[in-house]
């Protein structure tokens, strides 16, 4: 009877230090994502200032666009960023070739070297969009979203985003994407508004019906 008391005590014990232990692990990963929520904006607006003093905001911005393209597009850029077992050496060495290829302006790529001298390299996507997100706010544009099922031309594009400044009389931010799954019509959102014409929602919307009747 006493050898099971100790073995319960013991039990206790080891679910205690379990516990801990998940609340220490949770508390790391809140730390982290608590990061990428909040400082990315601190960090996007210090690189926005440093630009518009040295009279670089325009360069830097069609810079920053390009980067985040880039990771988007290259799996290798990603690999760099994200993959932890990538030293800072091996970091600022791909910095540097990326910046003389594409001739990165300068101020851009020391900024780029002081998140990876910071450890704040793996945040680099979040970061920039912010920077991007808060130069097209500083000019007064809405940022608007649009996808359409059907692959639309450059005019086509331009003609929905003049249409777009007219309705909300601000300037607009279109970000466009192809998305062939919608089957057709397009979605625009502006803010929080948005309109979705697609067929996939009027279809998505029958199913429900029937599901409710």
């Amino acid at each position: 009877m006493c050898d099971l008391k100790r073995l319960e005590s013991y039990v206790n014990k080891i679910q205690i230090l379990i516990n801990l232990q998940l609340i220490i692990k949770n508390r790391k990963l809140t730390k982290n994502k608590d990061f990428s929520e909040t400082s990315a904006s601190r960090y996007s607006l210090a690189l926005y200032e440093l630009a518009t003093e040295a009279n670089k905001l325009n360069e830097i911005e069609d810079h920053s666009s390009a980067i985040i393209s880039l990771i988007v597009t290259s799996e290798h850029f990603r690999s760099l960023i994200k993959d932890p077992t990538n030293n800072k050496v091996d970091q600022l060495n791909a910095l540097k070739k990326i910046s003389e290829k594409y001739k990165l302006n300068e101020l851009l790529t020391k900024f780029l070297s002081f998140l990876i001298s910071k450890r704040r390299f793996f945040y680099v996507d979040k970061i920039l969009k912010s920077f991007v997100e808060t130069c097209s706010i500083k000019r007064g544009e809405l940022k608007a979203e649009l996808t359409s099922a059907k692959d639309l031309t450059e005019n086509e594009v331009n003609s929905i985003k003049e249409e777009l400044t007219k309705n909300f009389s601000s300037k607009i931010k279109l970000n466009y994407k192809h998305d062939a799954s919608l089957i057709g019509g397009l979605i625009v959102q502006v803010g929080s508004t948005m309109v979705d014409t697609s067929i996939k929602n009027k279809l998505q919307q029958i199913e429900n019906r029937m599901i409710e009747a």
